[in-house]
């Protein structure tokens, strides 16, 4: 773990700067796939980053310049190290009310009896 990142509580703090970030991060140039012609082909401008600490991968190829993805890729994983540090809200159970159970006892007691006279009476003589 570097001095500049600190994880406190499970909270992942990253470096401010740009290049602190980046010498934190393993960086791995490649070639694009998909739509944009033949200066997609010929340049290596997709960029992945792997931030070491925490193990957190991200990727851009949008655009085709390698320098302009490497700054997408920064802000991607700033807003994924943020997404991470979110803690979800403890759920509060809910307490179902005493009408609303009265009411399913009720529902439930017409149709016993509905099923009740559906039965046929045999007569033991």
């Amino acid at each position: 773990m570097h001095k500049n990142e600190e994880l406190i509580g499970d909270v992942i703090t990253l470096p401010t700067s740009d290049q602190r970030l980046l010498d934190e991060c393993e960086v791995q140039s490649y070639r694009s796939s998909g739509s944009g012609g033949q200066h997609v082909n010929t340049t290596d401008s997709a960029v992945r980053l792997k931030h070491l600490p925490t193990g957190i991968t991200v990727t851009c190829s949008q655009e085709r310049s390698q320098y302009l993805n490497k700054l997408i890729c920064l802000q991607k994983l700033r807003a994924k190290v943020a997404r991470t540090n979110e803690k979800p809200l403890p759920r509060i159970a809910t307490k179902k009310p005493r009408r609303a159970k009265e009411k399913v006892l009720k529902e439930k007691k017409q149709l016993s009896l509905k099923k009740k006279l559906r039965t046929k009476f045999h007569s033991s003589d």
